[in-house]
């Protein structure tokens, strides 16, 4: 085997869902799987989380609508966050995300209203128009009223409290709707956060929705990166591109199937480790396109063919997010399609 292996757990995605489900009651809880679910492969994933309970399905783009409504035939809603900028996509329910997209649609539709985050939704002063004139909504079926929270993974910011505000304050003065509030970590910020629906994502794949404490949802993800090559390294030998690691004793070098363009993020390489036969090794130099280096001096068994967990053994996205600066969602959604995809727990 000379590619890694992603290994996702079905059954741990479905209790992930379930436990949402809990933490929400009464109200009902979707699934977020745009951008193939985040990686991990909607066409197994989706039918997953059907098979769990789950009826209402999110994406980003009408292409992805397209593609899970036939993956999930008739039955479970699923809605393009993004609208479908004029497109007919039959089974499939636009988010609408400007007032100019109210007054042109007809048909069932979910309405999204901006209340801070200030990237799709309509703005405060669209709103007030459209209060002012329901008769737009005349042709729209309306499924949900939504928003997005911005900072709801901080449950101090004081942004959550004012979007929720302002969000009961604007369906109020609209039509009678089911509402749709509370995203992965807005499930956490207790019951005025709660809704008629909510709409996690990140969470289902089990990346923390409540950073600085423990995480509640399941593990979803293992990583193994194959070893290609074990080699001695002299002190003083350099290993990988620009001479930046140095050897300080006699090593036993590694090389692994896996790099950047597999996902695994450059800046990585400052802090990475993975486990081997059961022992912590260290990343060896600076991550390469499609190879790593680990010193595998602690793991003298190691050989040609041995895997070095990444991901399952202690380290997570989030793990690997904070080392290399960035965040678990980037890292999950970054993974290659050169990894050989195992999927267990079904």
């Amino acid at each position: 085997m000379t590619t890694g292996t992603l290994t996702i757990d079905l059954g741990a995605i479905a209790r992930n869902w379930a436990f949402l489900r809990d933490q929400h009651a009464p109200g009902e809880v979707g699934a977020v799987v745009k951008a193939d679910a985040y990686g991990l492969g909607v066409a197994r994933v989706a039918p997953a989380l059907r098979a769990a309970g789950c009826r209402h399905f999110f994406v980003a783009t009408p292409d992805e609508g397209l593609a899970l409504r036939a993956i999930l035939g008739d039955g479970p809603m699923v809605a393009v966050l993004d609208g479908l900028s004029g497109r007919a996509v039959p089974g499939v329910t636009p988010v609408l995300n400007a007032l100019d997209e109210v007054r042109h649609h007809q048909g069932e539709a979910i309405l999204h209203l901006d209340t801070g985050m200030n990237r799709l939704g309509l703005p405060a002063a669209e709103v007030d128009a459209l209060a002012a004139d329901p008769s737009m909504l005349a042709r729209v079926r309306l499924r949900y009223v939504m928003t997005h929270l911005a900072a709801a993974e901080d449950p101090t910011h004081p942004l959550n409290a004012r979007q929720r505000d302002a969000f009961a304050e604007a369906c109020a003065r609209l039509p009678r709707a089911r509402r749709s509030l509370a995203n992965s970590s807005g499930i956490f910020l207790g019951e005025g956060f709660r809704s008629e629906l909510a709409r996690p994502g990140a969470a289902l794949w089990g990346i923390n929705p409540t950073p600085g404490q423990d995480n509640p949802m399941e593990p979803v993800v293992g990583l193994r990166l194959p070893i290609l090559q074990v080699r001695e390294v002299p002190p003083g030998a350099t290993v990988g591109y620009g001479g930046a690691w140095l050897a300080t004793r006699p090593c036993r070098i590694a090389t692994v199937a896996g790099g950047y363009a597999d996902g695994i993020p450059r800046a990585w390489d400052a802090g990475g480790w993975g486990v081997l036969h059961g022992t912590e090794v260290r990343l060896a130099g600076r991550i390469s396109m499609d190879l790593m280096c680990f010193d595998v001096t602690e793991a003298p068994r190691a050989r040609p063919g041995d895997a070095v967990e990444i991901f399952g053994l202690g380290q997570d996205p989030d793990d690997m997010a904070q080392a290399a600066g960035t965040i678990g969602y980037e890292i999950l959604t970054r993974l290659g399609r050169r990894f050989r995809r195992e999927y267990v727990g079904a």
